[in-house]
């Protein structure tokens, strides 16, 4: 149940338009549901002879405004509470009595009727739809001084979430007051008359979002939004430094055909030019300095190197968010910006659902823990790699890193989840969730052809190395879900084994490092997980291809007929392994 509060200043044009056809003629059968004192006239089902609903509506905003009248110069300017409260379309239709229920719980809740209070405000409740009223208050007492209304807003917001326990409705999620405005319904039809898919406020936030992630300085950031193709207007202070900015949409204008500029507060909390400012200075070193990517294979593409690099950035961010400490809330900052990059950077085939999961956690990113030593340098500077490294491809090399990088971000948006959980973040956790969700998608669509790959090439191994490894996983996960045991579920982990040995490292103590390096109980698949963690333990390239490469010599014994002597071919050496791989030189366990 969703209550949404507006004030004004015309209490008959609201009963106008309350009673009226709807902008899109969508209002059928208004009438009262509830008022002050249940005598109010119902200029929708007047029973009087010879009802005249223009008469009978100038009735009613004659007896709602007396007091307003009587008030004169005393009465607040703008002296209409208009409130509409819709129930979710998945609820029951409620009846008009347990709609006049909900109207006399709002009003007394927002302190402008108080239960037995003789000189409450007067108000009506209007019912034009199934799923939805419409209280309308004039804010002057009986006793003509004004309600006391502080916090009215998380007042009915509190009292819509008791109503929807009481009452069987879907439960909402309590907010905490750092949400992004959403759109006006006139952003909405506006959108809609123009064919948007979606308000102007939404696609600027985005962009505004996208041209932050991995921005090293003030300047980077505002070039960035100008190579967005977004109008920018930067705002000056009598000294001439800018204090703000706004931005616009090319085409976006209004009726005065000028552009429709949006301050960055306005488009979230934390977009304003202070709180970005505090956010490049605290979070990003030297710009000048190269981004720094992990040691790896010659042949590892710049995406790809970038992608490997992240993967470890943000475990680390997981870990930070298991330890339940309040420090991580800067990680969830960072780890927003390392979403967006990936999705500005991702394969069409995932594009939608990483832009998808960035746009759901943008509401993860932001709570009232403030953390005060945090340094989210290694993940701000993850993003900015992967962005200035480009895209990487939906296959080979590029592609399996994508895949690895997806399977360590569902951890970290469950991790996320629960660290608002624990605080009682409702709608952070719930969007943290949803993030998880689209990231389960993308990273289903991108790791297909590189999984499958390491299933057919685990399916080849000599039928005693197969078994070998397989006694490995076996051995080492005695309480694994059926699906990590036994073929043809533990091919590709049985693949990933045989290259690891054959890279000189322990497979079983390999297997059992990246089992102990995190849990696997909110795995979708754990032979999956396994195999990207054995893949970057070990420094393995993903692409199957070049996995399947290895020293092989054979020699052709001489042919007495032909007098032929002995010739020696030999394949192209595997790429040394990077340091740190060593099988006694191994990744301390996390």
């Amino acid at each position: 149940m969703v209550p949404k509060i507006r004030r004004g200043s015309r209490t008959h044009g609201l009963l106008v338009y309350l009673y009226g056809p709807g902008k899109r003629d969508e209002h059928t059968d208004p009438h009262l549901v509830g008022s002050w004192d249940g005598f109010a006239p119902d200029p929708g089902r007047d029973t009087s002879p010879d009802p005249d609903p223009k008469v009978t509506l100038a009735r009613l905003a004659a007896a709602l405004d007396l007091r307003v009248k009587q008030a004169g110069t005393k009465a607040p300017a703008e002296h209409v509470w208009h409130c509409s409260v819709r129930t979710d379309p998945g609820d029951r239709t409620l009846t008009d009595a347990e709609w006049n229920t909900v109207a006399r719980r709002l009003v007394q809740a927002t302190g402008l009727a108080p239960e037995g209070d003789p000189d409450g405000c007067r108000w009506i409740a209007v019912r034009h739809a199934e799923d939805h009223i419409h209280i309308l208050v004039t804010m002057v007492r009986g006793d003509l001084r004004r309600p006391r209304m502080n916090y009215d807003f998380k007042k009915a917001q509190a009292e819509c979430r008791r109503i929807e326990e009481e009452m069987g409705l879907r439960h909402l999620k309590p907010g905490d007051g750092t949400g992004a405005k959403t759109p006006t319904s006139a952003e909405r039809f506006k959108a809609e008359r123009t064919g948007r898919t979606e308000p102007p406020r939404e696609t600027l936030r985005e962009a505004v979002r996208q041209a932050l992630a991995g921005a090293a300085t003030e300047e980077e950031f505002f070039t960035r939004l100008h190579e967005a193709g977004l109008r920018v207007r930067i705002r000056n202070g009598p000294s001439g430094d800018a204090i703000g900015y706004n931005v616009a949409l090319p085409g976006d204008r209004n009726r005065d055909g000028q552009p429709i500029w949006f301050p960055g507060s306005k488009l979230a909390p934390d977009l304003s030019l202070p709180k970005i400012r505090s956010r490049l200075a605290d979070a990003m070193a030297d710009p000048t300095t190269p981004p720094a990517v992990t040691s790896g294979r010659p042949d590892w593409s710049p995406p790809a190197r970038e992608r490997r690099s992240a993967t470890a950035v943000a475990e680390h961010a997981a870990i930070l968010l298991d330890s339940d400490d309040d420090e991580a809330a800067a990680h969830l900052v960072g780890f927003g910006e390392l979403l967006d990059a990936v999705a500005q950077t991702s394969p069409a085939a995932t594009r939608a659902e990483l832009g998808a999961a960035a746009r759901a956690f943008e509401r993860a990113t932001r709570s009232h823990v403030r953390a005060e030593r945090a340094d989210t340098r290694a993940i701000r500077s993850a993003a900015r790699g992967i962005i200035q490294a480009g895209s990487a491809l939906g296959r080979g090399e590029g592609g399996g890193t994508t895949a690895m990088l997806l399977s360590t971000l569902v951890l970290v948006a469950l991790a996320a989840a629960r660290w608002h959980s624990a605080r009682g973040h409702a709608q952070q956790a719930a969007a943290s969730q949803q993030t998880a969700q689209h990231l389960r998608a993308a990273y289903r669509q991108a790791a297909a052809t590189p999984m499958q790959a390491l299933r057919d090439q685990g399916r080849a191994l000599p039928a005693a190395e197969r078994r070998t490894h397989e006694a490995t996983i076996r051995a080492t996960l005695p309480q694994a879900p059926p699906q990590t045991q036994g073929s043809p579920r533990t091919d590709a982990l049985a693949a990933t084994l045989a290259q690891v040995e054959r890279e000189g490292h322990d497979p079983k103590a390999l297997l059992q490092q990246a089992v102990d390096m995190r849990e696997l109980d909110t795995a979708d698949n754990v032979n999956d997980v396994l195999v990207w963690r054995l893949i970057r333990l070990a420094q393995l390239p993903t692409h199957p291809v070049e996995a399947t490469r290895r020293p092989q010599t054979t020699t052709r014994k001489p042919n007495p007929a032909a007098n032929r002597t002995t010739t020696t071919r030999t394949a192209p050496p595997t790429p040394a392994r990077p340091t740190g791989t060593d099988p006694h030189n191994r990744p301390p366990r996390r």
